[in-house]
């Protein structure tokens, strides 16, 4: 897999993992920032949380409907050139964004329907959007350097990287916006990407690839793909149980923020989830150490039930302190949830196809998310709110749940929690469930081919994440 002598192998895998992990770390931060900070940003000037859902459900939409042709991308080039391409582009949006919020007047962005404001958001958006090229990339960097017997636990290192970008980007955008609006943010993006670049074209990721056979380096292949998903055994029933589990997204990207908003300032949200946000670091160090046991689908759904009680009951009253411990163990979990998916693909998907396979999951799944946002800020808007402020919500429910605007949110998060729990629990007595975890214990492993050598490409000794 190098040319180093074998005595030198172990050490490299090992630090360029990290050192790769590391700088998708503050690309990571980057995308973050801007995407919390415009979330933000065009609630409080515009105060429409119709605003905000449709914020949520292009991103969504536009991430869902990228998927596939961005892992057919990071399948037919090598890791490093292809997330070099993806901070290039997104460097290039955000001087864009930066051009357009200079040029604008701040009354401009107080108009929900203003053209140069959706212009703005569009370029943001695209601009976080192209970064997703990053994480399937990431995904299959694990499988690339990190023997398969350690994967989950380098799943969870990912994770825990995650929730420390979670961490510094929950604390420094409710701050940046609170103090200087979107100059500050877009002056981050701008510098720190750049630096992520310069970083990234410093490193070598050792990775063999076989000749081309004809086919174009950007092809989707969507055919072959597909193909691949439905001929093994319970894969595509994994992609549909996290696609259920997409449908809280949906609900949080559209509400979370309008309905924590009207409990505290913007100040104090963004460092409220910047606390919250260790849950998620400390989920990932869990799993990093102990791993996700015997059957990863087996800890996936009982993370969604989780998750799916935690929404049913985290709204039940107005309280801050409520909606923090209820936001605390669900960050834990959402790193059980990705990593369990991600083990099971690097297991039985062959190593080739994998960014096709991770990029058309990600389409499946975010596919979910972009429906129920657009549903349900609207319904939210024009049906909830008004139900339970002035409407016979007021009167039948007020006297025990409350009144006003943020209870008509909170009823929609209790309600959509007590669907999703019931489904996910219907999941455990499917046979779909039964195959797919019989099949990841049979399986056999996906690792990367040396074309020239055949070897399997695998580190030696085993690394440890």
């Amino acid at each position: 897999m190098t040319s180093a002598p074998t005595a030198l192998q172990p050490p490299a895998p090992r630090r360029v993992f990290h050192l790769v992990l590391a700088n998708s770390l503050v690309a990571s931060v980057v995308n973050f920032t801007v995407w919390f900070a415009v979330t933000f940003f065009v609630y409080l000037e515009t105060h429409s949380v119709f605003a905000t859902g449709i914020i949520g459900g292009i991103f969504l939409a536009l991430t869902a409907g990228s998927g596939i042709w961005f892992g057919s991308l990071v399948d037919h080039h090598r890791k490093r050139d292809i997330m070099l391409a993806s901070s290039a582009a997104s460097l290039t949006l955000y001087g864009a964004s930066l051009a357009v919020y200079l040029a604008a007047g701040r009354e401009t962005f107080r108009d929900p329907t203003s053209p140069v404001l959706w212009a703005f958001v569009l370029l943001l958006m695209s601009g976080v959007i192209v970064g997703n090229i990053r994480g399937i990339a990431m995904s299959t960097v694990v499988t690339l350097l990190v023997p398969a017997a350690d994967r989950d636990r380098a799943n969870g290192l990912v994770g825990s990287a995650s929730g420390v970008s979670f961490l510094v980007t929950s604390v420094i955008s409710g701050l940046l916006i609170g103090l200087s609006g979107m100059l500050a943010v877009l002056l981050l993006a701008v510098v720190a990407t750049a630096g992520a670049i310069v970083h990234l074209a410093s490193l070598s990721i050792p990775e063999e690839r076989a000749e081309r056979t004809g086919d174009e380096p950007n092809r989707v292949d969507l055919r072959g793909t597909i193909a691949l998903v439905t001929a093994m055994p319970g894969l595509l029933a994994l992609i549909v149980f996290s696609t259920i589990n997409n449908f809280l997204g949906g609900v949080f990207m559209a509400l979370m923020d309008p309905y924590g908003l009207s409990l505290v300032s913007v100040e104090t949200w963004g460092l409220l989830w910047g606390v919250l946000s260790t849950g998620f670091i400390v989920g990932g160090l869990v799993i990093s150490k102990r791993g996700l046991g015997r059957n990863p689908l087996r800890a996936l759904l009982l993370a969604n039930v989780a998750m799916w009680a935690i929404c049913s009951v985290f709204a039940v009253r107005s309280s801050v302190v409520l909606l923090a411990v209820g936001m605390l163990v669900y960050m834990c979990l959402i790193p059980v949830a990705e990593a369990s998916e991600q083990t099971v693909l690097q297991k039985v998907v062959p190593f080739e196809r994998q960014g096709r396979v991770f990029g058309f999951a990600q389409s499946m799944e975010q596919a979910a998310s972009p429906l129920t946002a657009f549903l349900i800020s609207p319904v939210a808007q024009f049906v909830f709110i008004p139900f339970m402020t002035t409407g016979s919500g007021a009167e039948l429910l007020g006297p025990w749940f409350g009144t006003g605007p943020e209870r008509g949110l909170a009823l929609l998060f209790t309600i959509a929690g007590v669907l999703g729990l019931l489904l996910t629990l219907a999941a455990f007595g499917t046979r779909h469930y039964r195959r797919l975890s019989r099949h990841y214990r049979d399986a056999g492993v996906a690792v990367p081919a040396d074309s020239t050598t055949g070897s399997t490409g695998e580190p030696e000794p085993a690394m440890a994440a």
